[in-house]
């Protein structure tokens, strides 16, 4: 069994001979890996079962000066703190209007040029095509957390007319990732904190969910895979995930949901990737705990299918080496 039809068997709840895996991380995190290990390509030993052949959401990123870098759509992103994705601090939408606005091409030959080479690399895993900032991050992070929020509640017309253009420009570009042979396309898209919705129920289901839902269902009517990271607890929406498509809920965060109980409930209807803490376990725990919470996971969550075992998010570089060999080799030692 190829590491794809072990994926594929998950998600369509089915048992397999060991549960797949997925181990994500930070830039430090990757580095102190790979220097414990002796090895510069970790991706050759992880022995992960997802291969990203596309990924749009931070293109075109530019260095203006020293730490700060601006993507495709406008938006300056402040890395003198955070490295990997960085702090918006310079946003192209100033005024609730779209006037003046331009928007870089989703159909830019360069985005796809790799694709072909990437198939053929990750051949023998479950391709997946990563879009990065597919609405409401998108959306805030060119206008600016809190003024959308108050957008929502003062400018509703602005937040609509923002969020379709962000969406025909997501459509447009995977209609023509859709063309090669993924399994799936991730939307990556935070809506929640740690104690629920950061916009709240209603207007989540008046700007965000009709968009997905078209994203979404451009997605299954291709016959692939619709694959979803959402940080948070917002757990209270999976039924309306679910009735609009959704296969895999990541990155299914211990801290604020519990992960046990969602994984019985949703059996049959939701498979789930992540559930391996990295607020807590992972940076606070011995070798031996995490050892110990992997197995209860593989164990109480993957069997019978739907599940992924991963971090709940990328390793951050808090997480003793030891604790994330203690991970893979959990992982690894299924087979």
């Amino acid at each position: 069994m190829t590491r794809r039809e072990r994926v594929i068997k998950a998600l369509e709840f089915e048992e397999t001979d060991f549960v797949p895996w997925q181990i994500s991380m930070t830039g430090p995190a990757r580095q102190s890996f790979a220097d414990y290990v002796g090895h510069g390509d970790i991706e050759e030993i992880l022995g992960n079962h997802l291969y990203d052949v596309c990924d749009v959401g931070m293109d075109g990123m530019s260095e203006e000066r020293p730490g700060f870098f601006r993507d495709e759509f406008g938006v300056l992103w402040d890395r003198t703190v955070d490295r990997d994705i960085g702090n918006p601090c310079e946003m192209p939408l100033s005024l609730p209007t779209l006037e003046g606005c331009t928007w870089p091409d989703p159909t830019d030959e360069h985005r796809f040029e790799q694709i072909a080479d990437s198939i053929e690399r990750g051949k023998d895993r479950f391709l997946v095509c990563d879009v990065g900032f597919s609405l409401f991050e998108r959306a805030w992070t060119m206008r600016g957390m809190q003024n959308l929020l108050v957008d929502m509640l003062r400018h509703e017309d602005f937040v609509h007319e923002l969020m379709d253009a962000i969406c025909e420009w997501n459509m447009a570009y995977v209609a023509r990732v859709l063309e090669h042979p993924i399994d799936a396309v991730l939307f990556g898209d935070d809506w929640g904190h740690q104690r629920g919705l950061i916009m709240g129920p209603t207007l989540w289901r008046k700007f965000i969910k009709p968009r997905i839902a078209r994203m979404y269902g451009q997605v299954r009517d291709a016959g692939r895979m619709v694959y979803i990271h959402s940080c948070g607890k917002v757990d209270e929406l999976f039924d309306e995930l679910v009735e609009i498509g959704l296969n895999i809920f990541n990155p299914f965060q211990p801290d604020v949901m519990d992960t046990f109980a969602l994984a019985r409930r949703y059996k049959g209807r939701l498979a789930f990737c992540g559930g391996i803490s990295v607020q807590r376990l992972l940076p606070y725990g011995t070798p031996e705990e995490v050892r110990g919470e992997v197995l209860r996971i593989l164990r109480e969550i993957g069997a019978g299918g739907g599940y992924i075992a991963a971090p709940s998010h990328a390793i951050p570089k808090d997480v003793p080496v030891e604790n994330i060999m203690a991970l893979w080799e959990t992982l690894r030692d299924q087979a």
